[in-house]
């Protein structure tokens, strides 16, 4: 078999932890809801309460896939990703908890962390499609 040379695809055989998988998979639906609910905040649908209670949730799966890239070895190719995915998230809290002024920058920042999830998801699902597809020997 052709050895791979994408870093992402390191140690296939090792798999890719569930929690790292699902954390990928749940950082983009966060993200969107996040944009939902500060629309809805915004046209005073709801508090802004949920807003900061889902952006608080957010952090668990980018901690996770952070801690994961670093961990885990076989994970190492996702730090590049992982890390700016952490960056952006902690860039986003300050923002949030910044004066009005520095806030305008919230959305885009938001804007900047979901594309950054959706490219750690599409790598996580690359690694995950290849993985499943390696043949497997028994031994």
């Amino acid at each position: 078999m052709e050895t791979l040379k994408h870093d992402t695809l390191h140690d296939l055989e090792h798999g890719t932890p569930a929690l790292f998988i699902w954390s990928a998979r749940a950082l983009p639906a966060l993200l969107g809801a996040q944009f939902f609910l500060a629309g809805q905040a915004l046209f005073g649908e709801m508090s802004w309460d949920l807003h900061g209670l889902v952006g608080a949730i957010v952090g668990l799966p980018v901690l996770v896939l952070a801690g994961g890239a670093i961990a885990l070895p076989r994970l190492r190719g996702f730090g590049w990703w992982a890390g700016l995915t952490l960056i952006l998230y902690v860039a986003q809290v300050g923002l949030a908890m910044a004066d009005t002024g520095a806030l305008a920058f919230h959305p885009f920042n938001g804007a900047l962390l979901l594309t950054s999830a959706i490219v750690m998801l599409a790598k996580v699902e690359r690694r995950r499609r290849i993985t499943a597809d390696i043949p497997r020997n028994p031994k």
